[in-house]
């Protein structure tokens, strides 16, 4: 509350979670154990990521100029590390209109055939399901229907209130 009393409310949430199957963590792990095993390197790996997350928020300012920040670790059920990031924009940076969301958040799936690696990344990583009649036993499902609320309708524009 001292931060936001200071700087104001934040502009940015980024949650950056730790992945198990990132290489670095892969490669130095034997195959008969898994990530949580070795929380020791997981701790390294995720925590050499999330400054480099840093330094682009920071340093190299992909968001803009940054008046402040502020995040926390955390440690889920199975061992591996998230951090919640707040972000308090500069006013010269501030996300004022829908386009300007657009300038810094976007949702699509790379085109397959000249995007390849990204495209199996998105899809792999960033794509919710499935769920729902495809999956009945997805993490998500509660009464027999998505808790997530999946899927949801197509929108052609960035709706910011």
């Amino acid at each position: 509350m001292a931060i936001v009393r200071k700087y104001g409310k934040p502009d940015l949430f980024i949650t950056f979670t730790c992945n198990p199957r990132w290489p670095e963590i892969v490669d130095n792990i034997p195959t008969w154990l898994k990530a949580n095993d070795r929380p020791d390197l997981v701790a390294r790996v995720f925590h050499a990521k999330l400054k480099e997350l840093m330094r682009d928020i920071t340093t190299n300012r992909v968001f803009g100029n940054i008046e402040a920040y502020v995040y926390t670790i955390e440690f889920q059920k199975r061992g591996l590390p998230h951090a919640h990031i707040l972000i308090i924009l500069h006013e010269d940076s501030k996300l004022l209109t829908a386009e300007d969301v657009d300038s810094v958040v976007c949702a699509y799936l790379p085109d397959p055939a000249t995007e390849r690696r990204l495209f199996d990344s998105v899809k792999s990583h960033m794509v919710h399901g499935p769920c729902g009649q495809l999956n009945r036993n997805s993490p998500c499902m509660m009464d027999n229907s998505c808790s997530k609320k999946y899927p949801k309708e197509y929108s052609e524009e960035t709706v910011y209130v």
